[in-house]
């Protein structure tokens, strides 16, 4: 199996206030431990710009022109109270986007077979109109409906195991069937949403998990949930939002998870795509706040989309 790896030096120069947990030595930590000769086999490539268009897939252009004219010339432009841009901001959107619509096409094409994309900002709380928790535009969303439109994918499967739940995607896709959105998630915790009797038109799963949940219902939430929706949705395509801000180290939640979870989750929806999609899987980074959890926490993640 081919896996892919999408980076880019721009990504680092989206700069957050000093103090904020969405930094760029968070990509920093990620290229340290992906660097490391047990990643030889990593497929590595520059995210490539993408088309401003395909922000249209998942966001009105009136709400996109607002993005664009918050990003400051200089400094740093304050959004909402967590969210912020800079005079790069817009740039490193544009190739996170390239890089998650590339990678949609390298899956359907066969030039990878899995693919992790390490950019930021995260995108999982952009709702349609708003950008709000660190997110700007859902790059998830532009993604999944990327393969429709470009490669005829009728079921897209998204799943996020971010400790925040991911209300910018659940608002996009509330009443669209042909996207399915699944999501573990503390509850109560920011941004609030997330609730399981949030259920769209059927194509909603929310797994909400107490405050020191562990493991076991973490992956109790999964086995009874997630994975026998998507065993009944048979997606063509699986998209993780993937955030490792579960991770028992970081600072802003309490659900406890280790490395060898998301090694565990990321095999069960690799077998998912085997199973559906052709092992057709992108996984887009989102949270990840403590740098050696989320370290740690990819190191395991990329370790398992290698194995196949």
């Amino acid at each position: 199996m081919v896996t892919r790896l999408y980076h880019h030096p721009i990504f680092l120069e989206h700069i957050t206030p000093p103090g904020h947990p969405e930094r760029p030595d968070r990509l920093r930590a990620i290229e340290r431990i992906l660097d490391d000769e047990a990643f030889a086999r990593l497929d590595r490539k520059e995210a490539p710009a993408g088309d401003e268009a395909t922000i249209l897939y998942a966001h009105p252009e009136s709400f996109v022109d607002r993005v664009r004219a918050a990003v400051p010339e200089t400094g740093i432009a304050r959004i909402d109270a967590d969210t912020t841009a800079s005079p790069r901001s817009w740039e490193a959107m544009i190739h996170a986007i390239g890089a998650a619509n590339a990678a949609v096409d390298d899956v359907f094409t066969g030039a990878a077979d899995n693919v992790f994309i390490a950019a930021r900002p995260p995108g999982h709380h952009a709702e349609k109109t708003t950008a709000m928790g660190f997110c700007l535009f859902n790059i998830a969303a532009i993604a999944a409906r990327h393969a429709q439109k470009r490669h005829g994918a009728e079921r897209v499967a998204i799943v996020d195991w971010d400790v925040h739940h991911g209300n910018g995607t659940q608002d996009i896709f509330w009443e669209d069937p042909s996207v399915l959105y699944c999501s573990t998630h503390q509850m109560p915790l920011y941004p609030g949403t997330g609730a399981k009797t949030e259920t769209g038109v059927g194509n909603i799963v929310n797994a909400p998990l107490s405050p020191n949940t562990g493991s076991d219902l973490f992956r109790d939430a999964f086995l009874s949930r997630v994975l026998p929706k998507i065993d009944d949705f048979r997606p063509d395509l699986v998209i993780i939002s993937a955030g490792f801000d579960a991770h028992h180290r970081d600072p802003l939640a309490e659900i406890n998870l280790t490395e060898d979870d998301f090694d565990w989750a990321t095999g069960r929806l690799m077998e998912c795509a085997g199973s559906y999609s052709n092992n057709r899987l992108v996984s887009i980074l989102e949270g990840g706040y403590d740098l050696q959890g989320l370290s740690d926490s990819v190191s395991a993640h990329v370790s398992r989309l290698l194995r196949g």
